[in-house]
């Protein structure tokens, strides 16, 4: 396994995972890393998990507007079939080390109450996470936004 930035050979790949997880329409996928990938001074973080020579996961994150030093994991998400074997983990300890190392404080990550989410609640739960705010009815009715946060330093 191997974790490094995204490249654009990599899309086709990752809207496989989107499709796989349907955690956004993977459509949306080559205009959201679009910046990243034409923008050398891009502030978002685009990292990819590799597995076997493919793209088999991802995490993207921005700086938090009018925060200082924070950050938000706005997606992750690994291929079904590779999911529970620590690329999700290993991808997250990379953007955690990354924003360590240019001083960055903390960094959250938006996620849904409903029991569908469970798992990636838990998952943030055991990446050291902490649930820092829940919003009520946030995403539909009876659908709360849970926020997590960790502490980068």
């Amino acid at each position: 396994m191997k974790i490094r930035p995204t490249k654009y050979d990599d899309i086709a790949a990752l809207q496989e995972v989107l499709n796989g997880t349907e955690l956004f329409p993977s459509e949306m996928l080559p205009d959201m890393v679009s910046g990243f990938l034409s923008d050398d001074e891009s502030s978002d973080i685009w990292l990819t998990c590799e597995a076997d020579g493919k793209a088999v996961g991802f995490c993207y994150a921005v700086p938090e507007e009018l925060a200082e030093g924070a950050w938000n994991m706005l997606a992750i998400a690994v291929l079904p079939t590779k999911q529970g074997r620590g690329c999700g983990g290993a991808i997250t300890k990379q953007l955690e080390t990354e924003l360590k190392e240019r001083g960055q404080r903390i960094l959250i990550a938006d996620t849904s109450g409903a029991e569908d989410f469970a798992q990636t609640r838990k998952f943030y739960r055991k990446n050291g996470y902490s649930e820092e705010a829940r919003i009520r009815d946030f995403w539909a009715a009876g659908d709360d936004k849970v926020v997590f946060w960790k502490s980068l330093s």
